[in-house]
């Protein structure tokens, strides 16, 4: 794992299209933008999971 120090309105640029942002620092807390193309899905991490378990839910489905 690549661990970066930012700090507020400073950006990393991940593969030339995609930029993360700092926007806000509160606390523990860290607001971050996302700058991607469309086609490029993002999502928080536990969304990202609930998709997948959705996508297996439904491949059971299918071939059971």
């Amino acid at each position: 794992m690549l661990v970066l120090s930012r700090k507020k309105n400073e950006s990393i640029i991940i593969n030339n299209d995609i930029k993360i942002v700092v926007v806000e620092i509160r606390g523990d807390k860290v607001r971050l933008g996302v700058e991607a193309p469309r086609e490029v899905p993002v999502h928080r991490h536990e969304v990202y999971e609930a998709i997948q378990r959705s996508n297996e839910a439904t491949d059971s489905s299918i071939e059971g």
